[in-house]
């Protein structure tokens, strides 16, 4: 029986399968094509006859890796990888033998989130037959997790590792091949990139159902959420199908794009923000880097507030090896909510982990953020990190900079740069006490650093 049947019928029929044939049988994750994280011990795991001894090399070295197999029928393992290279087999030696061909060592990310994450060429992104045309990259590989839900977790999923071609990639994420693409480029190693999001999915349903139903504020919360026919909100059941079963392949990092869907319940976002970062830290046994996108200006109406979410996003940086990209200067129509630019989305997210995780000199990739602020007579002062070049207005006038005094009505500012400073001010505010800059659903600021980062969206105040 072909691959795919044999997932179908393991995810049916269970152990039942091993049963009848005690043949090794090993996750979707382990095929032809596939990549493997370099200087790691990868873990690679399976199910075959209890008690049964497996053992697992690699065409790269003489090491071998061994197991027995489980009274549930599981086996799993460490292998050692090497630097990267490539193509290799990857042999696994039980009552039969497997031998997966084409194997490449490198680097291995997982994309994941909702639809901005997910869109791909297909979507009619910027210069979508440009780049499917010039997509021949064989260093880097595909692994698409198919759409799933299930209330409890799963151990294979539908999916294969496909070589990177104008074939595969124009339905793959946009944004998941324009990051390994960059990665690929600078790194000039092999790139394995693992896509699982879901257009519409709440950040609940990526998490522990434990997690959530544990702590009565994401409970809370998460009861908040909309029922849809066309994606889940229940917690957990996204985890369970798309992310359980890739549990614990050997990752470099994650990258994020997701928030629109909770726009409506941002109080609880922070915090379930990092429960999830956490969670899937816990499960994969790896502390990764975790870069995500702020997400993008829209008019999104009356009742859902996206500046909350973004405050949640830029707070959640205080969590250790996380990194956001802003992007309020990729949108081109706010009443749009996914802006059609994904090459540089991709490219400032791997510029966070070259950056951050390898170690590469001379990039610019952090935004300017707001630090601190000091009145000055009838101004603000407001200091900026990540702006020691000083920072540049793109046009006369600033676009929404907003200033206001005890009375918290806030009018449209003028500036002033000095530098990685800038004063603020309104002739209608005598006294003024608070600064705001794109702190609304769809506000699209000009205020940049000298490299051309966008300053992150902000405000100084504390009030509701």
């Amino acid at each position: 029986m072909n691959a795919r049947l044999r997932i179908l019928a393991f995810l049916i029929f269970g152990s039942s399968v091993l049963a009848l044939d005690a043949q090794i049988m090993l996750p979707a994750l382990f095929a032809d094509n596939m990549v493997l994280q370099q200087n790691s011990e990868a873990t690679i795991w399976g199910w075959g006859d209890p008690a049964s001894k497996i053992r697992v090399t690699g065409s790269w070295g003489k090491d071998t890796a061994s197991a027995t197999v489980s009274n549930q029928s599981t086996w799993k393992l460490k292998l050692k990888t090497p630097s990267a290279g490539g193509p290799y087999t990857l042999t696994v030696i039980g009552n039969n033998r497997v031998v997966l061909k084409n194997v490449m060592i490198g680097e291995v990310w997982i994309c994941s989130g909702q639809s901005n994450m997910e869109w791909s060429a297909d979507s009619r992104i910027n210069n979508a037959e440009e780049e499917i045309a010039r997509a021949n990259h064989p260093d880097i590989r595909f692994f698409h997790v198919k759409k799933a839900g299930s209330e409890r977790p799963q151990e294979n999923c539908f999916a294969r590792w496909e070589v990177c071609s104008p074939q595969t990639m124009h339905s793959f994420s946009a944004i998941g091949y324009f990051f390994g693409r960059h990665l690929n480029q600078n790194l000039h190693v092999p790139v394995g990139i693992i896509n699982v999001s879901w257009g519409g999915t709440p950040a609940e349903v990526w998490v522990k159902k434990e997690l959530v139903e544990s702590d009565p504020f994401l409970k809370e919360y998460a009861g908040k959420l909309k029922d849809y026919d066309w994606w889940p909100s229940k917690p957990g059941v996204v985890y369970n199908a798309m992310i359980a079963p890739l549990i614990p392949f050997r990752i470099a990092g994650a990258i994020w794009y997701q928030g629109e869907s909770n726009a409506g319940t941002s109080e609880s976002y922070r915090e379930l923000f990092k429960t999830l970062i956490q969670n899937w830290r816990h499960d994969f046994e790896n502390d990764f880097p975790f870069y995500y996108v702020q997400i993008a200006p829209f008019a999104y109406g009356n009742e859902s507030r996206a500046a909350w979410i973004r405050e949640a996003q830029m707070q959640s940086m205080d969590i250790p090896k996380t990194g956001m990209v802003v992007v309020s200067d990729l949108v081109d129509n706010i009443k749009d909510i996914h802006p059609r630019n994904k090459q540089d989305v991709g490219k400032r997210l791997a510029n966070w982990a070259l950056g951050e995780t390898y170690g590469m000199k001379d990039l610019v990739y952090r935004n300017p953020v707001y630090e601190s602020m000091k009145i000055e007579k009838k101004g603000i002062r407001i200091m900026f990190a990540n702006a020691t070049k000083g920072l540049q207005l793109k046009g006369t006038e600033p676009a929404g900079l907003e200033i206001a005094g005890d009375d918290k009505v806030f009018y449209p500012a003028k500036i002033k740069i000095e530098g990685s400073t800038i004063l603020v001010w309104a002739k209608e505010v005598k006294a003024p006490v608070a600064v705001r800059f794109s702190f609304s659903n769809d506000a699209i600021g000009n205020l940049f650093s000298q490299e051309g980062l966008p300053v992150a969206p902000f405000r100084t105040d504390n009030w509701n």
